[in-house]
């Protein structure tokens, strides 16, 4: 869990010659693994180890944008043996993880070990000594004394959030090995050193503890191929640039009633929580919202109803991904990003905001400054030891406001697990998934299908979260949908 991530800031493509192997690797692991599918590039460490970065096997019927594609190319580009990149360990939050910066150019250019000796220790992100800030590499680390992560969640999700075509920004995320040494000596025994002085890490200290144990005896952390390729030479996880600045109350709820269950609860309190739950027309629901939220949830006095309108039909995806892959820790981790909308020509355009003020060529066509929702902490779903508190809240048995299109593929991804197709073919053998895991995912996918198909029958949910339309014309018109999706 990353509770108080930093904004990443994106790296530049580094000038290097990409060994395409072109291959599909194999899954069918008895525990969840690296054993993914999906296309792979080599790598070889300074001690004669080859190591692998994968883009999985692309998602039947998922809609894949072409700078998600470029993102996984450039970050399957990164070669952590090169003097072009340095690895520091991730000195805040509670779970141990890798910053993989760009020295390409600046101060450092070219200098890793300097980097790594003069500035790894400082705790932070840093963005003057290096190129475009920094990428994210997180391993699974779960014991009795660490915070929760698994790598092949943060995999699932980003594949998933393409396959519904979320309106919610998942980050592009690939699995990628390295030498276990290579990983001890540079990144894990300074992670522990330095965050042993630092009381408040204490959490995060056991985590490095345990990668540091790991590393010099991979026997002593079980599930072993959890964190380690079948060689034992490597440990594995995901690369992934996630962006975005926390929310406040307004969308991650005051948390006021404990982690787990009770702040499941708080934010189902919060305004935009609300008007997704009304009974009443979009239009409606969000001023619904916008009058009874919850009081606690220090509502910004710049919250338009166009704004609500985004986040009711943003946490549709939410709420569904975190039900179908059992996320324990999404209450505190939703972040946004600002952008500014505005309607041209009859249709939604969108540019990210770098201020409070719009550029001078959308400034004539009244843009709005709306915060669109980025998901970038997935790293506490799947596995089977987490708790899936958006069910155990009952969030979906809620929901009154839907979108067509999601709703249609939740229905085909349903019925395709239940013949067993392609579908149900690719996500057991594409995501390094154990077979217990699978099963959990599938009894999920049955379970929120038959959920929202019950509310749909009963005429309880409206197929009118259009945020666009919205904007547009003030109000929705609902969509008609078969039910079963005959």
């Amino acid at each position: 869990m990353n509770l108080d991530r930093p904004h990443f800031s994106q790296p530049s493509l580094p000038a290097l010659l990409l060994l395409a192997l072109g291959q599909w690797v194999s899954a069918g692991a008895a525990q969840a693994s690296s054993d993914v599918r999906g296309e792979a590039f080599a790598y070889t460490s300074p001690n004669g180890i080859q190591e692998r970065c994968v883009m999985l096997a692309r998602m039947p019927g998922a809609t894949y944008r072409p700078q998600g594609e470029a993102q996984e190319r450039r970050l399957c580009a990164i070669d952590f043996h090169q003097p072009t990149h340095a690895l520091c360990p991730k000195l805040f939050s509670t779970s141990p993880g890798t910053l993989v910066y760009d020295l390409s150019a600046g101060p450092y250019a070219r200098r890793p070990a300097d980097f790594e000796r003069e500035v790894c220790s400082t705790g932070h992100v840093v963005t003057t000594e290096a190129v475009g800030g920094a990428i994210s590499y997180k391993m699974s680390v779960n014991t009795r004394e660490t915070s929760a992560t698994f790598a092949n969640s943060s995999l699932i999700y980003y594949h998933f959030a393409r396959y519904f075509d979320a309106a919610v920004h998942v980050p592009p995320a690939v699995l990628r090995s390295i030498d276990k040494q290579v990983h001890l000596e540079r990144v894990a025994r300074r992670g522990e050193s330095v965050s042993a002085t630092r009381p408040p890490l204490k959490m995060l200290h056991a985590g490095w503890t345990a990668v540091v144990r790991a590393e010099q005896d991979p026997a002593s952390y079980q599930p072993t191929d959890e964190l380690f390729t079948p060689d034992r030479k490597q440990v594995y996880g995901v690369l992934l640039h996630p962006e975005g600045r926390r929310y406040g109350d307004e969308v991650n709820g005051p948390r006021q009633s404990g982690w787990g269950d009770g702040q499941s609860r708080d934010f189902q309190q919060t305004v935009p929580f609300i008007a997704l739950a009304s009974d009443q027309p979009l239009a409606e629901a969000i001023s619904q919202g916008l009058a009874q939220g919850h009081a606690s949830s220090a509502i910004p006095t710049e919250v338009r109803a166009e704004q609500v309108a985004f986040w009711v039909r943003e946490l549709i995806d939410v709420t569904l991904l975190d039900y179908l892959f059992s996320q324990q820790d999404r209450i505190g981790n939703i972040d946004y990003l600002p952008h500014w909308v505005w309607v041209e020509g009859g249709r939604m355009r969108q540019l990210p905001a770098t201020g409070g003020k719009p550029p001078a060529e959308i400034a004539a066509r009244s843009p709005r400054l709306i915060k669109r929702t980025e998901l970038g902490d997935n790293d506490a779903g799947v596995r089977l030891t987490y708790a899936n508190y958006t069910q155990r809240t009952g969030m979906l048995e809620r929901i009154r406001h839907y979108h067509p299109h999601t709703y249609r593929q939740l229905m085909r991804l349903d019925a395709d697990f239940a013949a067993g197709g392609t579908l149900h073919a690719h996500v057991r053998s594409t995501f390094g998934l154990s077979a217990a895991e699978f099963e959990r995912i599938a009894a999920n996918v049955k379970s929120a299908a038959a959920i929202l198909r019950a509310s749909c029958r009963a005429g309880r949910l409206r197929f009118d979260a259009d945020p666009e339309a919205y904007l547009r014309d003030g109000r929705v018109q609902a969509a008609t949908l078969d039910c079963d999706n005959r």
